[in-house]
């Protein structure tokens, strides 16, 4: 076994099929450039339908499909208060994985 096999052994062997399934549909998820963009709004912050609608600049009808879809893929959680829904980011490993991918593909003033 090459160096290479051995490393590659060692580094995938505690990484279950579940984790692998859940970052694949997670990243797919995210693919979509309106979703994206959700995603940058979004950061640490909690954010009601209308704040991203206003913050991104399309539909509301547009913006709830984009956001049950990353709600549905476990991205999102999302909080109901009076009238209004917040959205907010679902777990730390998801808003590690968002950070990174802001700071190499999100403008610093969406």
């Amino acid at each position: 076994m090459s160096v290479v096999e051995q490393k590659t052994n060692e580094s995938t062997s505690h990484v279950s099929a579940e984790d692998i399934e859940k970052a694949s549909r997670s990243i797919k998820a995210m693919s979509h450039p309106l979703r994206l963009k959700i995603l940058c709004v979004l950061g640490r912050e909690e954010f009601s339908v209308q704040d991203i609608v206003d913050l991104v600049g399309t539909s509301q009808s547009n913006i709830s499909q984009h956001l049950g879809i990353l709600k549905d893929k476990g991205i999102l959680v999302a909080r109901k208060d009076a009238n209004k829904v917040f959205y907010s980011v679902s777990d730390e490993k998801t808003l590690k994985l968002l950070n990174m991918m802001r700071e190499v593909f999100c403008p610093q003033n969406i």
